[in-house]
């Protein structure tokens, strides 16, 4: 479910990027570390080693994002999360990030999962855009997609995590 493939799952993945982009848009007029859960921005939070479970979450409107994670190794990271709606309410996405890149962090376990919308598209990043470098994917066999949630895969997983996107539409069906 990361990327829809063949000539059909093209056309669906492409029906997606508009709308994706209309969250981009929201969230660039949002004012940055905008706290409030009723409108689209990012927040940021800290990220703490010590593997203890942790979890951070935003709420907009009818939708959740929930990033769960445990860590090892070094001290706090900075990170961000950044949620949306698309303008028709149809589309719900939930972005999770170290603004530096990459963190050096020792991720154990890590879950974000929506609720009030079916994941469409989700990817997982070791590193993440920043300068001159880009995103760097997991490769597919270290975590899963369900409907929900976004999770690294037991024994497949090699502890590195920087960035989570998740694009879900909606649960609601409009008349």
């Amino acid at each position: 479910m990361a990327a829809p493939t063949g000539r059909s799952g093209w056309r669906s993945w492409a029906a997606l990027v508009p709308a994706a982009l209309l969250c981009l848009a929201a969230w660039a007029a949002a004012e940055p570390g905008t706290a409030s859960d009723a409108v689209p921005g990012t927040t940021e939070f800290d990220v703490r080693p010590g593997g203890v479970v942790h979890s951070f979450s935003r709420s907009l409107g009818d939708y959740d994002c929930t990033f769960t994670y445990s860590a090892q190794g070094g001290t706090n990271e900075q990170w961000q999360m950044q949620v949306g709606v698309s303008e028709d309410n149809g589309l719900f996405s939930c972005s999770i990030w170290r603004p530096q890149g990459k963190s050096y962090l020792f991720f154990t376990q890590f879950k974000a999962e929506v609720k009030g919308a079916k994941i469409e598209h989700a990817m997982a990043y070791s590193q993440a855009a920043v300068g001159a470098q880009s995103d760097i994917p997991l490769k597919q066999e270290e975590f899963e997609i369900t409907d929900t949630t976004v999770s690294h895969r037991e024994g497949k997983f090699r502890f590195e995590l920087s960035k989570l996107v998740i694009i879900a539409k909606s649960l609601r069906d409009e008349l």
